[in-house]
């Protein structure tokens, strides 16, 4: 049985596989080897649709069908499953739909949003909501109504595979979910939000239950295989405690479970037990509950129910005493193997769902009579199906051996009969008498249909029958079988066989007989359709013999009737089945996708319209129309569910429009139908264009930062020489000429103020009309695609292109982003739109499927997320009065959305017959929020009324492009350039305004292009209608009439021809979009003239004298024209290819030279207009050229980047060495290739070309633009490579040209597809006010080294284990004792049990174990162990970790994984322990809201949100509760941690490789934002004081300025550029002043003083050393510095300065040290707290500068000697740091130290406490006086270290053990000389520890190789006999080895080992120390392997040595890596 069940579980989900793998598994039939099956292309529908399409309704099957019944419910490998909601209906579920069932009505109600199998079920606690998860590869969880079956949320995009349990807390606010992935994540959820608030790995095998504990908050339960885990939830961490099965029962699988009060949990168990558990602990087993595992457990008002394997239902009271047993299998309904798998008890009525998918009532005062409410079929694949010809009735049969016959009218099972194989088919002869069935062993079965008796069994095939079929007549029966034949039997000759049919190569799928009874057609497995004549099987191949044969029924798949129930260009077989309905004219197809479809019949072309249905999870196997056409059947195959649907046929279908279509979460790719599109309009040319447009790009602004790292080598060798500074000018964006239309709508808008803001290119651009000026918002780094406003009309929200494209939301009046929203959308964002409230915002991308996302835009969070459409989407609209809902609209697109949770729920607009699925450009919202206007792209304007159509209105010749609604009506424009008002309703059309040149006003600033531009953009307000046009100009049309152009630029084509004029502030273009156009640079930015050219050009020039413009066009042709007027002066066309570069020649401009693309230069004599010279020589095209200037030689670039030389006129090729170049004088400068300007190409010079440049005429400053939308300047020459720069972004992709002005006042800069004409204004080094657009750059880190120090170094190369991976400290090797083969003891060879001698013994008694010092004294053992004392601060790696609290009464810091609260009065220390590895840094939050607020941080391993995973605690000092937990995604740990200014927010830092930089809403354990910080590592970042939006980090070469905006970090760099030779050092620490002035402190003791983030002033040598803390008061703004330095008189390690830092006032610090290293400072009333890198810390007065050492510490570590004192609480500790130190643990402090001069290994006392010996690192040791410290004698006789020493009890001998495998003896009597008297031999490894016998005749020694040896005293000979070894009486026991002692060693030790013990001086517990950190608590002896203990964490990783102190009092233990000492007191069992 078990191994069933096991099986069961295992396999259990293994049908969670995606739709695309079950469509090619569900066949089962195989095909013979003969056949050559079709491919199997199956065609995966990643979600599916759930409506009845209406938009097709007029070319599809006019007719639409509705489920009206389920039969079945899941019970396999589902539990828990059915409950009754409020309205006491049932609900449960089958296949992929949700099902409420009403017993009193028996009526039936589905809910159909998800696409794949449901697997889980929870009921929310007012029980009329349901959470259903399901299976699949995106699996999403549904919350919905069990009245309305409506969708409430959807939670998606967590879980992978499927959702295994689902549970609702007590108050139903928080869902949890448990997936089917490897990990078995939980997650916990905010559901009405849609949000994850946790999630962690739940266990490594499957979880079968998890609930709430429903009467603690925020703690659950989860049980599984093997396991049951109590969780609690703090913050966003999830944390498991395993339950502890012990001795009171067995571990093993938990199967369910319920939770009860005062901490107890029911939970079922494997075997039929019931476990009890309390907290964590099993208290107790119920056996025998059941006879088998228990698989349900319900809880409810009055007790439990419980449903088993064994087919029980038991009833528990409150308490669990038992109440009551139902056996069903006892009961009428029963039968044998009858499993429970669902209860829900109610009141008196128990509800049972069973494993063969019955679901029972039971009545419990008539509990042997259950009531059967619903059955199906079970296991196996159902695929027989037959409707009875005369009478509402089915018949199905399965693979579970049953037929069942099912009554249609009453919904009910009316008779069943169970056979002895599979059925795969079934068939009713024509008069319904007989009901035939095919098995899958090949023999068919004929039972009589009204008493289910057998007629005649046949057996004539070995393979699945898969197929029969009667015919009309009655008198044949055809079986088709999967061994490609067809038999016919005789009905009437007691069905004895008449033929057969041979003709097929594959197996038999379907079958049909003619009308006439005379031919019957088949489909194989290949897809071919046969015809056999009647009854002898003779195949027909004549086509005309089969012509006029009519077929009684249809169900084939292949055939001219059915070719379009295909999609078009496929041949899968994935069509199982197909009936035809010939009164209807209606076919229906059941496939592997679980969909059903309707077409109409015939349906002769491939890929006809059809309407769909889904219900079904995986493959639908068959389905049929009923005998009266009224319903179709449809069965599943591995779902074993029967759906009966209604037909409404067409002529009904009116009646029914209020059922409006269903909802679809899942949208499928396959939209309806494949078919040509012939009935939909030609796209206009426009939007055809448009949707031709792609937005990805080759490189994303986004990867730059990798594609530099990547060439990261390449520079290293490049940058040996000094490079360039940037240049000392910058420049500002001034103007912009440039409108984007030619792509986009909508997207021109009036501000608050009447300014107007659009966007071109990267800019968002607010124009003010009355001044004619711009103001830019510069945040975006490619092209906006859209633009809206805010309804309050004064911020904006701009979409970029992107690979994970941003929106920005700023302020048109600061310009400042107020939120970035990323990280949903892929290559760009094409439309947004605000909420009416302006609280939330909607998006859609551009990828492939335009994805909608609703945000919460000031928080940045998102709130839903859905799949918008296939298709481009243009609109997304939120509707106004309701903000849950919006629609979009699109190509063939428009749908109504609402939002549901995390997800949105979208459904078609319905069309009816009123329109076509027409393309929808624009949508505004009407007057109600039902009322919904669209405009098409055929000129009409559509009016819906909540989703369907109501009218259309021609409204526009040509697309409508925008609409606006006003207050009474609306305004439209189209493509045909005409404005028109409409009034409210759009009955007519109040006024129209057409765009013409005639109507321009008179002021208007430049020249309309064309008449009647296609207009892109209306706008309203201010008196005026704003529009834009698709030519890129913006107008203002007056109500009146007259039209105002203000902005205009290029129209859509490239833009690559500029020239400045040569004395004139004005400059001339020419684009692809063939016009020449002229600009004024001066005040009126306007276009001055335009003129068409026949064709597009590339290059223009200005002569000398600015009269005439040469212009280069496309087509190798050129024109003069004068400069004007635009009139022709002279034309050529000598060349084919396009003109590149045209240019005067300096001077007079005697000659003209035009370069092409063919690689000729021409030059021309411009007075004769002849040709006089051809340059010849270029390998590829002309780039750029440049005259010299004298007008004598050419200086060429091509496109093989080669630069060539030229003579004029002639055109003769010269060789000039490149350091002449140099010299000659320049007519001008284009050139991008040569040594003067190699710097200008970047690192990524492969990806990105420099296509432009141009010098200034005083030859200083060099401009550039390049591929990726940069400019940039460099000083000129720019020599060696990689030249610094400053990049300026405005343009989006390349800038294909760049010209300075002829007096270098402004830079003109051409973005080649952007199609704007930049215009900058340079300004000089002199005149500065620092912008935050300049960027100062270069492609690499500055060369200079960041400075070194020591410490630094080693702080930021320190790697930190984690506990859980550490190894051992010591070298051990050989086999650890827990795994070595025992020796058998004296006793046990003379058969004697140890542990079991009798207890009245003729031997003499066994001396005792270990001499014990309090004998007389009853014995108490010790049962706990509490911290009491920290000896250490961890000061050596980490910073500003030491704080005031209470008004400097307390201070808090940090060791190990302690935080500490310590009193400075008294000393007394309080402990927050919760942190299970290392802190690395502590914060206090500072707000008077948050007092005492401490947040830590903590290593950690890999960022898997497991409890491993670095945290950060955020707790109270006080009372030590934690109030939150991080698990962050730092991986290796948090290095920094900081408070914002309100204490709301916390920010962390990370030690992974990107450094990164997290933001937290603490409190809810929300993540806001996270970026990675900085390549290098950051050591500090700190919130500005003031702000929750502004911090800075600063750390290894490296200091940013960040803001938070929304949930986006944006950072800048800090700018040096300023000061004269200052360079970017290793910055340590942070202050803060007024008017954001910002300090930082740096490695070489300067301190830099930043104003924004601009280096302004540097305090030179604050400190000698590093500055390595520094702290703002927030009172009055002084800021304390600390430092590394070497005392003296007028420097201090500490310095009070001014809030600006000005003065300051030096501390020393009295500790002796050669240097104070300062670590951490804090400043409190008068005092200064000061953390040191000597693990000190020091109270500063401010006053009298007295300092008072509060906490004293080792500074190094391992401290490996500890000793305690004989008879006084003090001890000894000896460290790495060459100190011994004397400790008082009753007054808290340090007595003493004694500095040795070399690292110290061990230390012991005398038995009398008058001496102490020393071992030394050196292999010396020491002997001193207590009394003086004056050394007795010391002596050296090893080189290695001394790793143990000791005093014999009798003060006579010391043993000094040493690391050379020795121990050696001394006779201290015999005075200070210490001469050796001997030692012991052959010891096999290392001495660890040493202990003496009580009578110091013996001594036992534990080696390095886990072995222990006893050695005699003081002659060192090796005892070997065990018995004697066993007798003796040890005086200390500290082995870790010995078999009194084997039961410390753990199971996990396999790296890790035991350190150290210590027996307490009772001699009846024992303590450890080990390499994870870990104190443990032992009884004494333990012989048993993995003996019991308690455990203590505190310590980091490696506990060197642990002690009891005198009396058993204190437990004092020390670390290794932490340089920590713990004192712990001792807890006595009471007596």
């Amino acid at each position: 049985m078990y191994n069933r069940l096991i099986k069961g579980i295992n396999v259990a989900y293994a049908g969670c596989r995606d739709r695309k793998e079950q469509a090619g598994a569900s066949r089962l039939r195989t095909q013979s080897s003969g056949s050559l099956g079709s491919p199997r292309v199956s065609l995966g529908l990643s979600g599916s649709k759930r409506e009845g399409s209406a938009s097709r309704a007029r070319v599809e099957t006019r007719s639409q069908r509705l489920r009206s019944w389920t039969y079945g419910y899941r019970g396999h490998q589902c539990r828990n499953n059915l409950y009754y909601t409020a309205a006491k209906e049932i609900v449960y579920f089958v296949a992929g739909v949700g099902v409420v069932y009403s017993p009193r009505e028996h009526r039936q109600k589905f809910y159909r949003g998800h696409s794949d199998d449901i697997i889980s079920l929870a009921l929310h606690p007012e029980r009329v909501l349901v959470a259903t998860g399901q299976v699949g590869k995106e699996p999403y969880i549904c919350i919905w109504d069990s009245y309305t079956v409506q969708t409430i949320s959807v939670l998606k995009d967590v879980h992978t595979h499927g959702i295994a349990c689902l549970a609702f807390d007590l108050d139903g606010q928080r869902l949890v979910s448990v997936g089917l992935d490897s990990k078995n994540a939980v997650c916990v959820w905010d559901w009405k939000r849609g949000k994850m608030l946790s999630m962690a790995p739940g266990h490594t095998d499957r979880i079968f239950d998890i609930s709430w504990d429903l009467y603690q908050p925020n703690k659950l339960v989860s049980c599984g295989v093997k396991h049951i885990k109590f969780w609690s939830l703090c913050g966003n961490a999830l944390t498991p405690k395993r339950g502890v099965f012990g001795k009171t029962g067995d571990l093993q699988t938990i199967l369910c479970l319920a939770c009860a009060r005062d901490e107890l949990t029911y939970s079922g168990a494997l075997n039929g037990d019931i476990y009890v558990w309390k907290g964590i602990n099993l208290i107790r087993t119920i056996q025998g509950a059941h006879a088998a595992g228990i698989f349900s457990m319900n809880a409810c008002e009055e007790g439990f129910a419980t449903g088993g394997r064994d087919g029980c239902i038991r009833l528990w009271d409150l308490t669990f005493k038992p109440i009551t047993v139902i056996d069903l299998r006892e009961t009428d309904q029963g039968y044998k193997g009858l499993s429970v798998r669902s209860v829900c008890w109610r009141g008196d009525h128990i509800l049972v769902g069973t494993q063969d998918s019955e679901i029972f009532e039971i009545v419990v005062q008539e509990r042997n009579k259950p009531f059967l409410i619903m059955q199906g079929h079970c296991e196996g694949e159902l695929w027989a199906l037959a409707v009875h010809p005369t009478k509402p009735l089915a018949v199905t049969g399965s693979d579970d051996r049953s037929v069942r016959i099912w009554s249609l009218v009453d919904h009910a099972l009316i008779a069943r009969c169970n056979m002895e194989e599979p059925i795969r088919c079934a068939a009713v002869n024509a008069d319904g008498i007989h009901l035939a069935l095919g098995m899958k062993d090949g023999s068919f079965t004929v039972l009589r249909v009204r008493d289910m008796t057998e007629v005649v069994h046949i057996k004539d095939r070995k393979e699945a029958i898969h197929e029969l079929k009667y015919s009309p007549d009655g008198t044949y029966l055809a079986v088709g079988c999967n061994d490609s034949s067809v038999d016919i039997y005789g009905v009437a000759q007691r069905y004895k066989k008449v033929g057969e049919c041979l003709g097929s190569l594959s197996f038999i799928t379907h079958l049909d007989w003619s009308s006439d009874s005379r031919y019957l057609q088949t489909n194989d497995g290949n897809g071919k359709r046969l015809f056999y004549r009647m009854p002898g099987g003779k195949e027909v191949t004549s086509t005309e013999e089969i012509k006029g044969v009519h077929w009684a029924s249809w169900t084939c798949v292949s055939g001219l009737e059915v070719n379009g129930i295909w999609p078009k260009y496929s041949d899968i077989n994935d069509i199982n089945s197909v009936d035809g309905n010939y009164i209807g004219q209606v076919l229906v197809t059941a496939d592997d996708y679980g969909i059903i479809k309707l077409f109409r019949y015939p349906c002769l072309r491939k890929g006809a319209k059809f309407r769909k249905y889904i219900g079904h999870s995986a493959h639908v196997t068959n389905v049929r129309w009923s005998h009266d056409y009224q319903w179709v059947i449809s069965i599943g195959g591995a779902d074993h569910s029967v759906f009966q649907w209604k037909f409404i046929p067409e002529r009904k279908l009116k009646d029914a429009l209020h059922i409006a279509p269903q909802e679809s979460l899942a949208d499928s790719h396959s939209d309806e139908s494949d078919s040509d599109l012939s009935d939909v309009p030609e796209l206009d040319s426009e939007i055809e264009q448009e949707t031709q447009l792609t937005y990805r790009r080759q490189v994303y602004k986004e990867d730059l930062p990798q594609l530099k790292e990547q060439c990261k080598e390449k520079q290293k060798s490049a940058t040996s020489k000094r490079r360039e500074r940037a240049p000392g000018n910058s420049i500002r964006l001034h103007f912009v000429h440039g409108y984007r239309g030619y792509d986009c709508r909508s997207n021109l808008f009036y501000t608050q103020i009447g300014e107007i803001v659009y966007h071109v290119a990267a800019v968002g651009v607010i124009y003010n009309r009355q001044q004619n000026t711009q103001r830019f918002y510069l945040g975006h780094d490619d092209d906006i695609l859209c633009l809206t406003i805010h309804p309050l009309k004064d911020y904006v929200a701009t979409g970029q292109v992107g690979r994970d494209p941003s929106i920005h939301i700023w302020d048109t009046e600061t310009i400042k982003p107020l939120s970035i929203l990323k990280g949903h959308h892929q290559c760009g964002i094409s439309a947004v739109d605000f909420s009416a409230d302006g609280k939330r915002l909607a998006s859609v991308g551009i990828d492939d499927s335009h994805t909608i996302v609703l945000w919460d835009w000031k928080k940045g969070e998102k709130l839903s997320i859905a799949r918008g459409s296939k298709d481009k989407i243009f609109v997304v609209k939120m509707n106004p009065y309701v903000p849950d809902k919006l629609i979009t609209a699109g190509i063939k697109h428009m749908k109504f959305w609402r939002k549901a949770g995390g997800g949105l729920i979208g459904r078609k607009g319905y069309i009816g017959t009123l329109g076509k699925n027409d393309t929808m450009m624009c949508a505004v919202y009407g007057w109600t929020e039902e009322m919904a206007f669209s405009g098409t792209s055929t000129g009409d304007v559509c009016i819906w009324r909540d989703i369907f159509l109501v009218k259309t209105v021609k409204a526009h010749d040509g697309p409508v492009f925008s609409m606006h609604a006003l207050e009474k009506g609306f305004v439209t424009g189209g493509k045909d350039g005409i404005i028109a008002l409409w009034d409210d309703s759009f009955e007519r059309c109040l006024k129209t305004y057409a765009i013409k040149r005639a109507a321009l006003a008179p002021g208007s600033k430049g020249l309309l292009l064309e008449d009647n531009p296609s207009i892109r953009a209306i706008s309203l307000g201010h008196g005026h209608i704003l529009v834009g046009t698709k030519n890129g100009e913006i107008l203002e049309v007056d109500k009146s009439g007259p039209i105002t152009l203000l902005v205009q630029g290029h129209m859509e084509g490239e833009v690559w021809g500029l020239a400045t004029h040569p004395y004139l502030p004005i400059c001339a273009t020419v684009s692809d979009d063939k016009t020449l156009r002229i600009w004024d640079l001066s005040p009126s930015h306007c276009m001055l003239a335009v003129r068409k050219l026949k064709k597009g050009g590339r290059c223009c020039c200005f002569s000398p004298d600015g009269k005439a413009l040469a212009v280069g066009l496309n087509d190798g042709s050129f024109l003069m024209a004068n400069a004007d007027t635009l009139e022709d002066l002279v034309s050529f066309h000598h060349r084919k290819d396009m003109i590149s570069d045209i240019r005067f020649s300096p001077g007079s401009g005697k000659y003209l030279a035009v370069a092409s693309h063919d690689s000729f230069i021409d030059i021309y004599n411009v007075m004769s207009s002849k040709r006089v010279g051809i340059c010849k020589g270029a390998t590829s095209y002309i780039t750029h050229i440049d005259w010299d200037i004298r007008g004598k030689l050419l200086q060429v670039n091509t496109g093989a980047k080669e630069q060539l030389f030229f003579e004029a006129p002639r055109g003769k090729k010269q060789t000039i060495p490149s350091v002449e170049v140099e010299k000659i004088a320049w007519a001008s400068w284009t050139s991008v290739l040569g040594l003067c300007c190699e710097g200008i190409w970047p690192v990524i010079g492969e990806v990105t070309d420099v296509t432009a440049s141009c010098l200034t005429s005083d030859k200083m400053v060099l401009a550039t633009g390049d591929d990726l939308g940069f400019v940039k300047l460099f000083r000129y020459p720019t020599k060696g490579k990689f030249g610094k720069f400053k990049r300026y972004v405005a343009h989006s992709t390349h800038v294909t040209n760049v010209r300075w002005t002829y007096d270098d006042s402004m830079l003109v800069t051409l973005g080649g597809t952007d199609m704007s004409l930049m215009v900058w204004t340079n300004e000089m080094e002199g005149y500065r006010e620092k912008r935050p657009c300049d960027s100062e750059e270069s492609d690499i880190d500055s060369e200079e080294d960041g400075g070194y120090d020591s410490d630094v170094t080693r702080e930021n190369e320190i790697s930190y284990t984690i506990r859980a991976l550490s190894t051992n400290i010591r070298p051990m090797f050989g086999i650890k004792p827990h795994l070595q083969q025992k020796e058998p003891s004296t006793d046990e060879r003379q058969g004697v049990v140890r542990g079991s001698r009798p207890p009245v013994s003729r031997a003499p008694p066994q001396p005792e174990k270990l001499q014990t010092n309090n004998v007389g004294k009853k014995k108490r053992p010790i049962e706990d162990l509490v911290l009491e004392l920290v000896f250490g601060y961890r000061g050596r790696d980490c910073r500003n970790n030491v704080h005031y609290l209470n008004d400097g009464d307390d201070i808090i810091y940090h060791t190990a994984s302690i935080g500490i609260l310590h009193n400075v009065a008294t000393g007394s220390q309080s402990f927050y322990q919760e942190h299970n590895d290392d802190i690395l840094c502590l914060t206090v939050n500072q707000h008077p809201k948050f007092i005492n607020i401490v947040a830590t941080g903590q290593v950690g391993d890999s960022a898997d949100m497991s409890a491993a995973a670095p945290s950060i605690h955020i707790w109270d000092a006080i009372n030590k509760q934690t109030l939150s937990i991080l698990r962050c995604y730092h991986s290796k740990g948090v290095c920094s941690v900081s408070f914002s200014a309100t204490g709301k927010l916390l920010l962390s830092v990370g030690l992974d490789p990107e450094h990164t930089i997290t933001i937290w809403r603490w409190q809810e354990g929300a993540k806001i934002a996270s970026r990675a910080g900085h390549n290098q590592r950051i050591f500090v970042a700190e919130f500005r004081p003031d702000s929750d939006t502004q911090f800075v980090s600063v750390g290894v070469k490296h200091v940013k300025f960040w803001t938070l905006a929304g949930r986006a970090l944006l950072s800048k760099k800090g700018l040096l550029s300023t000061l004269e030779d200052a360079r970017m050092q290793t910055m340590l620490a942070i202050a803060f002043g007024a008017n954001n002035l910002t300090f930082t402190g740096t490695i070489s003791g300067d301190v830099c003083v930043w104003k924004d983030h601009i280096l302004c002033r540097i305090v030179a040598r604050a400190h000698n050393g590093p500055v390595f803390a520094m702290y703002t008061t927030l009172r009055d703004g002084l800021i304390v510095t600390g430092g590394k330095e070497r005392p003296s008189k007028e420097g201090g390690a500490v310095k009070l300065w001014d809030q600006e830092l000005r003065r300051c006032r030096a501390f020393r610090l009295e500790t002796g040290q050669a240097t104070d290293c300062v670590r951490s400072v804090c400043r409190g009333k008068g005092k200064i707290l000061v953390g040191t890198r000597n693990a000190e810390i020091i109270e500063v007065g401010e006053k009298n500068a007295a300092c008072n050492i509060l906490v004293n510490g080792h500074v190094d570590g391992p401290i490996w000697g500890l000793a305690t004192h004989p008879s006084r609480d003090f001890f000894l500790s000896a460290a790495e740091d060459g100190t011994v130190r004397l400790w008082d643990i009753a007054d808290k402090k340090m007595l003493n130290k004694v500095n040795l001069g070399h690292a110290a290994r061990t230390v012991c006392y005398s038995p009398e406490g008058d001496m102490v010996a020393i071992g030394m690192k050196n292999g010396e040791f020491i002997i001193l006086l207590v009394s003086s410290l004056k050394i007795w004698g010391k002596k050296r006789d090893r080189r290695c270290a001394i790793h143990d020493i000791r005093f014999s009890p009798d003060s006579r001998y010391l043993a000094v053990g040493s690391s050379e495998n020795s121990v050696d003896f001394y006779d201290l009597t015999l005075g200070p000389t210490l001469n050796r008297i001997s030692y012991c031999k052959d010891i096999p490894s290392f001495v660890i520890q040493m202990d003496f016998s009580a009578d110091s005749r013996y001594l036992q020694v534990s080696s390095g190789c886990y072995k222990r040896h006893v050695y005699e005293v003081p002659s060192g000979k090796h005892l070997m006999d065990h018995a004697a070894i066993d007798r003796i009486t040890w005086a200390t026991w500290t082995s870790i080895l010995g078999d009194e002692v084997l039961g410390i060693w753990s199971r996990h030790a396999e790296k890790a080992d035991v350190n150290c013990a210590c027996v307490s001086h009772s001699g009846i517990s024992l303590v450890t120390g080990d390499d994870f950190g870990m104190v443990k608590l032992f009884d004494f002896p333990c012989p048993e392997k993995f003996a019991k203990h308690k455990r203590f964490l505190g310590h980091s990783p490696h506990v060197t040595n642990i002690r009891f102190t005198s009396g058993d009092r204190h437990v004092v233990s020390a670390g290794g890596d932490d340089c920590s000492l713990l004192v712990w007191r001792c807890v006595h069992t009471p007596h």
